[in-house]
């Protein structure tokens, strides 16, 4: 039956694929946007937007009402900047949204989180057993690791039906933040590989996150609620495959294979070069963080075995066609 939903953060990437799903197939779909935010697209679906922000009790109450599903989309992201801007969104705006659904007779509560929460080292086959570290190399994925126990806090006292997505590497159409900064990286000849660029990349293309989360509304509650679940493509791609795909489809030169940086010697480099960047106050990153050794030179390989067996995921789309989608829009919209 089509529910009626509210979906937060949908003015950004991953949330504007995930409305558009949502009124493909016939669900009612209500939105919460901040004031000044850019909700076109949103409303040319025929979303309904309230404007508030998580911080707002009363937009949210109005956002909420009649509502029978809430996905909570909504997220400060980055690798640079103090932990307690991140969590003045990621956790303190998801704790007024659950509150808000507190005393509200709802079907699924579903709340994207990262595979960023796992620790940051190589993974070869990690799955929702691992446990969480309770600290972090930045405060974005800090503030997410508190978000997904705060979500299942409320669910086991509260009684909250949450269920809770770790996608990757979110990329695709629309996206107006990674793809563009890497293809500055690129015209620079900046991006150089470490470790030859062999490790995996837990690429997820952002359909099949959208697909993911219709899959955590219409499930069974037994084996669902109270979950969390790994989101990628299923597939293996390479870091070097991952930059080389993006260099290619721009027309761009590939980055220098030589000489190869040992990720111990730039974990070294970012440490110092973080700090120094802390000292000084900077409010940019410096070019290499502890968050982009992560995505660039480490082994990110999860197990998304559990989303298939619980939830019946099957990535819909494999990389190499998602990243053509990503590109050709990148190529219509931003590189005009």
């Amino acid at each position: 039956m089509p529910h009626t939903i509210l979906l937060t953060g949908a003015t950004g990437f991953v949330g504007s694929h995930v409305a558009e799903v949502l009124v493909r197939r016939g669900d009612t779909v209500r939105t919460l946007a901040r004031a000044g935010s850019d909700t076109a697209f949103l409303e040319s679906l025929g979303a309904t937007v309230v404007r508030g922000d998580l911080t707002d009790a009363d937009a949210l109450a109005r956002a909420i009402e009649g509502c029978d599903v809430v996905v909570n989309c909504a997220a400060k992201v980055g690798d640079w900047g103090h932990v307690d801007g991140y969590r003045a969104v990621n956790v303190e705006g998801l704790r007024h949204l659950l509150d808000a659904t507190l005393g509200r007779s709802l079907h699924r509560v579903v709340h994207v989180s990262s595979l960023g929460v796992y620790a940051a080292r190589h993974h070869y086959g990690t799955d929702e057993t691992e446990p969480l570290p309770n600290d972090h190399i930045d405060g974005y994925t800090q503030s997410k690791v508190e978000a997904e126990r705060l979500a299942l806090q409320y669910h086991r006292k509260q009684k909250v039906p949450v269920v809770i997505l770790r996608p990757g590497f979110v990329y695709g159409p629309r996206d107006r933040t990674v793809l563009p900064r890497l293809a500055d990286r690129l015209k620079e000849r900046s991006v150089m590989y470490i470790a030859r660029g062999r490790f995996a990349l837990n690429t997820t293309f952002v359909g099949n996150i959208a697909d993911a989360v219709m899959l955590a509304i219409d499930a069974p509650a037994e084996g669902t609620v109270g979950e969390v679940f790994n989101i990628t493509d299923g597939e293996f791609v390479s870091k070097r495959r991952f930059f080389e795909t993006v260099a290619d489809g721009l027309g761009l030169k590939r980055p220098r294979g030589f000489p190869p940086v040992p990720v111990w010697l730039a974990r070294i480099g970012a440490n110092w070069r973080e700090g120094v960047f802390r000292r000084k106050n900077k409010p940019h990153p410096p070019r290499i963080t502890q968050a982009q050794l992560k995505f660039a030179g480490l082994n990110l390989d999860f197990s998304i075995a559990k989303a298939r067996t619980k939830l019946g995921y099957t990535p819909r789309v494999l990389f190499d066609e998602g990243m053509k989608q990503a590109l050709d829009w990148y190529k219509g919209h931003v590189a005009k």
